[in-house]
């Protein structure tokens, strides 16, 4: 077979080639119904195979710490409750009593229900989370019907290729045998694409037509990969496997200096500092983003603290999570998200009307006009951690003055609330997130009412260009370096520096290197973005000059696509 190239998504970094080996799942029987009668035995089976499923990933989260990867095995504990939670298996009971179906089928479809509630979000964080409840339903499925997790083990070094692997198969399967993970399907996302990362495992996903091409072919070819850029090679030639083998190395050499070079400044070359942040999701990841050099948090989702539970997280909950990010930083300023859902992000707790379009619906700030106590509730335990050190409340889908005053005014009552009762409480900033074009074309109306302000590229790319962000068609469309969504930047900072108040980037495009320049060059000054991402980026800041990144801006503005504007800034971070 001659030498094909394929590009997926970077899902984890790094280089591997070797054979490869599909891994498929043993398909469950075809399931029945219940005869008369036998509903609540049936549905007493399903919660002894839930308590067993529980107990199971109980054990593997234990094996998982034994191993030193503690992060991951909060992964598997997740698990373990998710295996528990009353609406995935009081939802698979219902089934039975109500439908007749038996147990496998009753926990499959209840377990479809809810992924598919959760597959919908615009959050790709939180959407990635369907997976996680299938991976649990499909566990508890197969106890029920006696068959094994895994069929096919991996006997010896290889590269894995699948149309998706559950995070528990990632954990359980050998390590030391993948050579790297390549998957048809799949989102950088997902669970087993974070355990890749942590393992160290090179893997890309939504490689489309991996798997034909290699059933193809057959047996005993190689498979070559680049986690980094995406790229899968089938059937390297000599010049492909050279070109592998260097990548690795640069890889090897870029990974020692990381740890090494996580104390310096980014600054440009002729003195512009800029402030690094991180993105995070949870607790776990404060200490890993502190080590590669992290100076605060620019983004603490909230959600998580939210959802796969049947009640909401009490005030001292959440208080707790929030001083414990805050303590991990030790001094340096943590960002916190007021809570994002809405009628795309169903929350059993939450019942909310559906809507036709939820992207632009009743969601995150928008709720508080009939739901306020939830706000007050995060704000009460936000006031309280803060003190712990310094810390600054955002809120989302903030569009006009209006909506800042609302945040003002939940902030007003909380405060008020604590200092009634005598709580201690620390001093918070209070700023919104820039992700609605409305907001920056407004900004000289507000931004003096609030202390910061955060650009979500993500969904501002995505309401000023009409893109779907989940739509695999409009790819062209959804690069934050268009010359709108970088126009709409510069608007923003100019308006950040009128009002004299603080302005930081937490979208995707802070943590691409060429974007962050391009970001630097129309004047940020503080970009947030994953931990893995702070090495690459802080390089190219160091190794560029702000003048000429203020010129290749300028010009960017008046080009007529994203693809040109990446061009100009990958030509100056390689050049």
């Amino acid at each position: 077979m001659e030498t094909t190239a394929l590009r997926g998504v970077p899902a984890a970094p790094g280089i591997a080639r070797g054979p490869w080996v599909r891994l498929t799942r043993r398909e469950l029987p075809t399931v029945g119904r219940v005869r008369p009668g036998e509903e609540g035995a049936e549905a007493e089976r399903l919660r002894a195979a839930a308590d067993q499923a529980a107990d199971d990933l109980m054990a593997l989260s234990a094996r998982v710490e034994a191993a030193g990867h503690s992060d991951e095995a909060a992964i598997f504990m997740a698990h373990a409750a998710m295996a528990g939670d009353p609406g995935l298996i009081e939802g698979a009971v219902g089934r039975i009593t109500a439908e007749g179906e038996d147990a496998v089928a009753a926990i499959q479809g209840s377990g479809a229900t809810a992924a598919a509630m959760l597959a919908g979000l615009p959050d790709p964080i939180l959407s990635a989370r369907a997976a996680d409840v299938i991976d649990v339903a499909d566990r508890i499925a197969r106890l029920l019907a006696g068959v094994p997790a895994e069929s096919d083990l991996l006997p010896s070094p290889a590269v894995v290729v699948a149309e998706d692997l559950s995070p528990s198969m990632t954990a359980t399967l050998p390590r030391e045998h993948i050579l790297g993970i390549v998957l048809e399907g799949g989102s950088p996302t997902a669970h087993a694409a974070i355990l890749a990362r942590a393992y160290g495992i090179p893997a890309v996903v939504g490689a489309r037509g991996v798997l034909s091409l290699l059933e193809a072919s057959g047996a005993g070819l190689e498979l070559g990969l680049d986690g980094g850029t995406g790229e899968v090679v089938l059937a390297p030639d000599t010049v492909a496997i050279a070109d592998l083998d260097a990548r690795a190395a640069r890889v090897a050499t870029a990974r020692q200096a990381d740890g090494v070079e996580s104390s310096l400044p980014a600054v440009t070359r002729d003195g512009v500092a800029v402030t690094l942040l991180a993105n995070i999701g949870s607790p776990a990841e404060a200490a890993p983003s502190r080590a590669l050099g992290a100076r605060g948090v620019g983004l603490l989702r909230t959600e998580f603290l939210f959802l796969e539970r049947p009640a909401p997280p009490t005030e001292d909950e959440q208080a707790a999570v929030y001083r414990e990010v805050v303590e991990a930083f030790g001094g340096d300023a943590v960002t916190i998200r007021l809570l994002d859902i809405g009628g795309d992000k169903p929350i059993p707790y939450l019942p909310m009307p559906r809507e036709d379009n939820p992207f632009l619906g009743v969601r995150a700030l928008r709720l508080a006009t009939d739901r306020p106590e939830l706000f007050i509730t995060q704000l009460r335990a936000c006031y309280r951690a803060a003190v712990a050190g310094p810390l600054k409340v955002m809120a989302p889908m903030v569009a006009d003055g209006g909506d800042a005053a609302v945040l003002l005014d939940l902030a007003t009552r909380a405060r008020s609330e604590l200092r009634g009762e005598g709580v201690a409480i620390g001093e918070v900033d209070l700023g919104a997130m820039l992700e609605i074009p409305s907001a920056i074309l407004s900004a000289d109306s507000w931004f003096p009412d609030v202390a910061f302000v955060s650009i979500g590229t993500n969904d501002l790319t995505q309401y000023t260009l009409a893109v779907d962000r989940g739509n695999p068609a409009l790819e062209r469309y959804r690069d934050s370096v268009h010359p709108a969504v970088l126009r709409l930047v510069a608007m923003a900072v100019a308006g950040a520096d009128r009002a004299g108040i603080g302005l930081s980037v937490c979208g995707e495009m802070a943590g691409d290197p060429a974007a962050a320049v391009a970001l630097v060059g129309v004047g940020v000054r503080s970009l947030s973005m994953g931990g893995p991402s702070l090495p690459a980026v802080r390089r190219a800041i160091r190794a560029a000059d702000a003048s000429w990144l203020r010129e290749a801006a300028l010009a960017a503005l008046d080009d007529r696509s994203a693809a040109d504007v990446r061009a100009r800034f990958d030509r100056l971070i390689t050049s």
